[in-house]
This record gives structure tokens, C-alpha cells and sequence, in this order.
């Protein structure tokens, strides 16, 4: 049964290299002939830019239209193109599909058949569900300590007299669960919502802000500076 699913499949690819080799050539020549109209539309067009103020308003529109179809021909072989990569793109799916088909068949009829005794499955479902606890557990773990570091950071956030400004914080904002991986801005260690600024300084080291906690309700005029940053462009202001 092994050998019959797997001379189906070796069949089922037999003209699938050739395919791939056609549209891949094919693609290739249309990037050529693309490239050959663009660098002739840069010729076309400088030469109307040359000569536009000698020709009469006919010619002027004979010319335009002349690029025009060149563009037009550009656009029609990129799409081509696409077309071509996509239709490239759903053979090599389909092959995959087909596959994982032939082996799902393949396992269902080992399992019928007993050649994978009851125990070894029993024992291969434990394995899995025992694998999937322990990365549960770690991601939890991982998770609460994001969450205590969060805690920590904005506990002595709070103490400072930037974040002093940052009563505004939604609730909604800080019971939120944390995620490791979401980037955090402003003085209050959040992560963006509503409505945020940009400090003007490009060596800002937090660089946006919630307006909540710059008492802000809406953009201001001109430059703008974080606390942080506020006070050394005063002194080189003066």
C-alpha cells in the first residue's frame, strides 16, 4: 500500500517541473520586455519634454497618447506577471494538498489495518498533551513575569514627577493582559492607544506619548518635546 501512494504521487508530479520551468521563462521574458518599454517611455518622454513647445497641439496629443500606450502595455504585462506567479503558486499548493491527502488516507488505513497497535497511539496522545502543558505552563510563566515587571515599572512610573501627569490612564488600558512582545511607549510603559504623540527629538529615547498623560487634548503647533527632552532644548534655545 506503501508503494501504491507513493508511485500515485511520484505520477502526479511527473509534469509538474516542466510547468514550473515554463512559467518561470515566461516571467522572466516579460521582465525583459518590460524593462526594454520602460527604458523606451524615459526616451519618449524626454523627447516630448524636448521638442513639446515645436509641435502643434495634434502632435502633442499624438505624442501623449503614443507613452500612454506604452504604459498601458507596461501595466498589461505586470499583470500578466501576477497572474502567472499565482497560477505558479496554486500548482505547488495543490501538490502539497494532494500530500497531506495521501497521508492522512495512509495513516487511517495503518491504524485500520492495526499496524499501529492502540497503545503506541495512546502513548503518542500523552506525549502531545504533555508537550502542549509544559509550553502552556512556560508561556504562563513567562507571562505573569511580564506582568510583575510591567507592575514594577509603573509603580515607580508613578512616582516621578513626569508620570504625575498621567492620570488619564483608561482602565481598560491597565487591566488589559500583557503581551510580551507588544512594544510599550510614553512614561507610563503602556501600549499605544488613543490618541499619541511624537517627541521632536530624534534621540528621544521613548520618542511617542499618550496625549492622557501630556495633558494633551490636541496636537500642538510646532515642535513639540517630551518632558524628558523639554529642558535641554530650552538651554539651546537660549
Amino acid at each position: 500500500m506503501n508503494t501504491y501512494y507513493l508511485e500515485h504521487y511520484l505520477d502526479s508530479l511527473e509534469t509538474l517541473p516542466g510547468e514550473l520551468r515554463t512559467n518561470f521563462t515566461r516571467m522572466q521574458e516579460m521582465d525583459v520586455r518590460k524593462t526594454e518599454i520602460m527604458v523606451g517611455i524615459d526616451g519618449a518622454s524626454d523627447e516630448y519634454l524636448r521638442k513639446v513647445r515645436e509641435l502643434s497641439p495634434s502632435k502633442r496629443k499624438a505624442e501623449m497618447e503614443k507613452i500612454q500606450r506604452m504604459f498601458k502595455k507596461a501595466k498589461e504585462m505586470s499583470d500578466d506577471k501576477v497572474n502567472i506567479a499565482v497560477n505558479t503558486y496554486e500548482l505547488i499548493d495543490k501538490q502539497i494538498r494532494r500530500l497531506d491527502s495521501d497521508l492522512a488516507k495512509f495513516e487511517s488505513e495503518m491504524k485500520e489495518k492495526g499496524r499501529i497497535s492502540q497503545t503506541e497511539s495512546e502513548e503518542e496522545e500523552e506525549e502531545e498533551v504533555l508537550e502542549k502543558k509544559k509550553t502552556k505552563d512556560k508561556k504562563k510563566r513567562k507571562v505573569e513575569d511580564e506582568k510583575r515587571k510591567k507592575k514594577t515599572k509603573k509603580t515607580e512610573s508613578l512616582s516621578t514627577p513626569v508620570h504625575s501627569m498621567s492620570g488619564t490612564i483608561p482602565q481598560e488600558v491597565l487591566d488589559m493582559p500583557v503581551d510580551p512582545n507588544e512594544p510599550t511607549y510614553c512614561t507610563c510603559q503602556q501600549v499605544s492607544y488613543g490618541e499619541m504623540i511624537g517627541c521632536d527629538n530624534q534621540d528621544c529615547p521613548i520618542e511617542w506619548f499618550h496625549f492622557g498623560c501630556m495633558d494633551l487634548s490636541h496636537k500642538p503647533k510646532g515642535k513639540w518635546y517630551c518632558p524628558k527632552c523639554q529642558p535641554m532644548f530650552k538651554k539651546k534655545g537660549r
